[in-house]
């Protein structure tokens, strides 16, 4: 999996783009809910779309700013559907970005942007069984596991196809490619013959 080269982004730069993330994540999480009010799909079935901005956010800022989107969206689902749901969506968040950030550091090289996005859902959907059937005192929720995981595994099919998108495009941005100085003066020197070609009085 090839990450984009973040060593020049100033911490102003990381704080925008965090703030960016964030905002994307929780749109997505607002039409992730209209999809699911919808359609007829089994309690805990979700698409996994704001997954996508956290799982970006992980690779590209790192573990601190991927924690900090979790917290903010288990705010969200706090403000929207209550405590429990808070709860529920913080465990499987922080469960999820975790494996995902190990993942990442121990299979960087054996493993596709599909197979980190597919045992990051299972585990979201994993950690959010388990602090359902904590918060009810009863393992009831535990007999949604087989749907659950196996929608995680496909819903991370194609929430992880949509990161390979949507990682290489974003990393030949301007805020990710960054070019050498060498380059940087020759686009300059560039830049002024076009001015004196211009305006003759440029000298």
């Amino acid at each position: 999996m090839k990450k984009p080269d973040t060593k020049k982004i100033s911490a102003a730069q990381k704080t925008a783009l965090s703030g960016m993330l964030a905002a994307a994540m929780l749109a997505l999480s607002f039409i992730e809910r209209l999809i699911c009010a919808s359609l007829p799909l089994p309690p805990g079935v979700r698409p996994g779309l704001s997954n996508v901005a956290v799982m970006f956010t992980c690779v590209t800022l790192g573990l601190p700013f991927a924690l900090c989107m979790i917290v903010i969206k288990a705010g969200f689902v706090t403000l929207v559907s209550g405590a429990y749901a808070g709860i529920i969506s913080l465990s499987g968040g922080m469960l999820s970005v975790l494996s995902f950030y190990a993942l990442s550091k121990l299979f960087s090289k054996k493993l596709s942007y599909t197979g980190f996005s597919v045992v990051s859902a299972v585990m979201h959907n994993t950690g959010q069984m388990a602090a359902a059937s904590a918060l009810v005192g009863s393992a009831l929720y535990m007999y949604l596991a087989p749907a659950l995981l196996v929608s995680g595994a496909a819903f991370g099919v194609a929430t992880g196809a949509l990161l390979k998108v949507v990682l290489p495009a974003l990393s030949k941005t301007p805020l990710f490619a960054n070019k050498p100085e060498s380059q940087d003066i020759d686009n300059n020197i560039s830049e002024e013959k076009i001015w004196e070609k211009q305006d003759p009085t440029r000298s």
